[in-house]
C-alpha cells in the first residue's frame, strides 16, 4: 500500500490512469498496485455477479429466451455502466484482460502508461473476481457454488461473433482515448456491450475473464469448460484487429507532453469539455 495522504515530504507524481475508461472528467487519483488490483477484482467480481445474477433471475421469471435475454442485457448495461463510474478512477476499470492488454500495448513506450508489472497484477485479479462473482451468483439464489456449465458453445460462427465484439470493444475504448472523449466511456461501453448482446451470434462475451467466471455456473449466462479456448482465442484475435482498427482511423497517438504532477491524492483539473 502506497503512503498516505502527508505521510511522505517527497510524494510520488500521480500516474496516469491505466488505459483508456477514466472517471468521467479526466480526473487522475494515485494509487499503489495493490489497490488498483483489488479494484479491477472487486469490479470483475460485481460484473459477472450481474450477469450470473439477472440470468439466474431472468430464467426463473420468464420461459421465454428473448425476454430472458433482454432482462440480462439490460441489468448487464447498468451495472457496468456504475461500476465503471465508481471504480474507473482507482484502476482504470478495465475487468477485462484484452482491454489490459490493449492498453499496455499501446502505451508501454509512455512514462505514464501501463507497465508489465500492472498487467501481472490486473490480470489474475480480474480471472480470480469474475469466478468469485460468479460462484456469489451461485449462493444468492441457492444453486451450488460450483457446477460447471453443459452450456455448449463450440460453433465456428459464435467464434466469429466473439472476433466481432472484442475488436468492437477495444476499437470504441481506444477511440475514445484518441479523440478525447474518455468521459463519455461509462455510457459508451455499457452501451455497446449491450448492444453486442443483440447483434452478435455469441452474445458478446468480449472478456477473457468472465468468460473463465462464466464457466463455473449451469446457468442461462453459463459457458462449457470445453467451450472455453477457442472463445478465449477468438477474443485475442478480436483484439488484435481491434489494435489494427484504431492505428487505421486515429492513427498513432502523439508523444505525451509533460505536465506538472498534483499532490499525491490530488486529482489533476479536469480538461475542458468539447
Amino acid at each position: 500500500m502506497g503512503p498516505l495522504l502527508g505521510a511522505s515530504r517527497h510524494p510520488r507524481p500521480a500516474r496516469r490512469l491505466p488505459g483508456a475508461i477514466a472517471d468521467g472528467r479526466g480526473a487522475r487519483v494515485n494509487t499503489s498496485l495493490g489497490r488498483r488490483a483489488v479494484a479491477e477484482a472487486v469490479g470483475s467480481a460485481a460484473l459477472v455477479t450481474v450477469v450470473v445474477g439477472s440470468g439466474i433471475q431472468a430464467s426463473e421469471l420468464s420461459r421465454d429466451i428473448g425476454v430472458q435475454l433482454l432482462a440480462n442485457s439490460l441489468a448487464t448495461v447498468f451495472g457496468l455502466g456504475v461500476l465503471i463510474v465508481l471504480l474507473g478512477p482507482v484502476s482504470g476499470a478495465h475487468f477485462n484482460p484484452v482491454v489490459t492488454l490493449a492498453a499496455w500495448f499501446t502505451g508501454r513506450r509512455r512514462k505514464d502508461g501501463l507497465t508489465a508489472r500492472d498487467v501481472a497484477a490486473y490480470i489474475p485479479a480480474q480471472i480470480a473476481g469474475a469466478v468469485a462473482g460468479a460462484i456469489g451468483a451461485d449462493a444468492m439464489f441457492d444453486r451450488p457454488l460450483v457446477q460447471w456449465s453443459t452450456h455448449d458453445r463450440s460453433a465456428g460462427h459464435l467464434w466469429l461473433g466473439e472476433v466481432v465484439a472484442t475488436a468492437g470493444l477495444v476499437l470504441l475504448i481506444l477511440g475514445l482515448a484518441r479523440s478525447d472523449r474518455a468521459h463519455v466511456a461509462p455510457a459508451a461501453v455499457a452501451s455497446y456491450i449491450g448492444a453486442a448482446y443483440w447483434f452478435t451470434s455469441s452474445t458478446s462475451f468480449a472478456n477473457p475473464a468472465v468468460t473463465i467466471g462464466r464457466a463455473f455456473t449451469d446457468t442461462f449466462a453459463g459457458i462449457a469448460p470445453a467451450s472455453l479456448g477457442p472463445f478465449v482465442a477468438a477474443q485475442l484475435v478480436g483484439a488484435a484487429i481491434g489494435l489494427g482498427l484504431v492505428t487505421a482511423v486515429f492513427g498513432r497517438p502523439a508523444p505525451a507532453q509533460a505536465t506538472p504532477a498534483p499532490l499525491q491524492g490530488e486529482a489533476e483539473p479536469a480538461p475542458a469539455l468539447p
